[in-house]
């Protein structure tokens, strides 16, 4: 088969959370499993496009209502990725350091739509399947089904995956001008509750949607900011896949980024030579447990709840707690989370920002994972600890109730039911506990290690599901 994503990120061009993950891992392995795939993207100024050759597959011009404007289509020459990439450039509209973050992303994001529909109608041949990612190309099934320019294209099977539903794109109706001209009989394809929603839209109009697990596909029925009744009126074309990670790239045997490579027959040697570089480098104590947490410092990961549960554990066990933080997000969390390095600086400490080195660290050398989070549609951050032998302490939500098995019910993680501070007390209680049962712990982490969550176990799901769209 033939098949062609379209999404807003892909690691390692460029990467804000778990979309950009997906996204440069599931083409690879679909590739590898004997199909033609290709994956296109915006064009932004990142370290990645920089340093890689590209040759122009296509120059076309367009418009977005009243902007005329010329765009190119890149290829990246060597498909380093394992799949062929390519970029819509659109000088000084695409062409920025960040994704997402501007004023116009909304004019953004429409106008790569385009660009990928103007490029696909030039094409000699179709595509068997075009999978959309997320509200940024949620827009795509109707400009295949219903503008009038590209009516050629409505044959062509489209999928769309949902990697998180809070975030849908909302335009009012005035902006309707930038969608292609279209077929006004079928403005209720755009519609939901009275305002231009890419997210809905590419809900009802795409021939399946997926959610990136079944937990979470089962939730957006009841929770899914507003979408719910869509959601249950359209759950014949809906199923949920479970994500699953590059296990090339997370593989604490091979990991360039970490300081000391391990398998399962050194465990321990090599998880505590891991811990002994991050405890030096952020002044910690390497005879006490390490939590860690890597993420957004936003609402939907439950960062608000963090700053108050640390400063209680460590008050409560008389700092018999390490903790380490990787991430930003809300500025009042943020500051939250700085405050308490003064005030317990050897059993804590707080990185603002991203660093993709540093997290590979933090996964071989901690030994445990923070997940508290309200809303997770599939989390890739378990899967990564699993991988490294950490044991991962999470909310039972979305995709972190199908990944995660709570030890007391014969697994290798420990669950927790609600994303308040008592709950993550106690789970942390729990863990500290289990660290001090040395033979446990070693054998929990043997458990983990051996667990298989690469995406050889889930991309032919996608695959059968082309199938029958085909």
């Amino acid at each position: 088969m033939e098949i062609l994503h379209v999404t807003a990120e892909c690691y390692p061009v460029a990467k804000v959370g778990g979309l950009g993950d997906v996204a440069g891992a599931l083409p690879k392995y679909q590739q590898k499993h004997g199909h033609e795939v290709k994956l296109i993207m915006p064009f932004y100024n990142t370290k990645y496009v920089s340093a890689h050759e590209w040759e122009t597959d296509y120059t076309g011009r367009t418009n977005l209502g009243d902007y005329f404007f010329d765009f190119q289509i890149l290829k990246e020459k060597n498909n380093t990725l394992g799949f062929a990439l390519y970029l819509v450039e659109i000088t000084g509209l695409l062409d920025r350091p960040n994704v997402y973050g501007y004023n116009d992303d909304p004019q953004r994001f429409i106008a790569f739509q385009i660009c990928v529909a103007e490029w696909l109608r030039q094409w000699h041949h179709k595509p068997d399947v075009v999978h959309c990612h997320d509200y940024h190309t949620g827009l795509l099934p109707f400009i295949f089904k219903h503008c009038y320019d590209y009516n050629m294209l409505e044959s062509i099977p489209t999928v769309l995956t949902i990697h998180n539903a809070e975030y849908q794109g909302w335009l009012s109706w005035d902006r309707s001008v930038w969608i292609p001209r279209y077929d006004v009989w079928k403005t209720g394809l755009l519609d939901w509750k009275n305002v231009i929603n890419p997210l809905a839209s590419g809900i009802k109009n795409a021939w399946a949607v997926t959610a990136v697990s079944p937990s979470y596909m089962e939730e957006l029925r009841y929770n899914s900011n507003g979408l719910e009744d869509l959601f249950e009126y359209e759950k014949g074309k809906c199923t949920g896949i479970l994500n699953g990670i590059d296990s090339d790239i997370w593989n604490a045997a091979t990991d360039s980024f970490i300081q000391t490579n391990y398998s399962l027959t050194n465990i321990s040697k090599g998880k505590q030579a891991n811990k002994n570089y991050l405890c030096d480098t952020f002044g910690l104590d390497k005879e006490k447990p390490l939590f860690i947490f890597i993420g957004r410092l936003v609402g939907e990961k439950a960062a608000d709840i963090l700053p108050d549960a640390i400063r209680t554990i460590l008050w409560e066990t008389k700092e018999e707690a390490n903790f380490l933080i990787l991430g930003s997000g809300e500025a009042t969390v943020e500051y939250r989370l700085e405050e308490i390095k003064h005030s317990n600086p050897k059993s804590y400490n707080f990185y603002r920002g991203y660093n993709e080195s540093l997290s590979h660290q933090m996964y071989a050398g901690a030994d445990f994972l923070l997940m508290p989070s309200r809303v997770e549609p599939c989390g890739l951050n378990q899967m990564y600890a699993l991988r490294y032998g950490t044991m991962p302490l999470v909310r039972r939500t979305g995709g972190l109730k199908d990944t995660v098995i709570d030890i007391g019910d014969g697994g290798y993680g420990i669950c927790f039911s609600q994303a308040n501070i008592e709950d993550l007390k106690h789970a942390c209680s729990r863990a500290i506990e289990i660290y001090h049962q040395k033979k446990n712990l070693l054998s929990y982490r043997k458990k983990m290690m051996s667990i298989d969550n690469s995406w050889d176990n889930t991309v032919n799901k996608y695959l059968q599901l082309y199938q029958r769209l085909a």
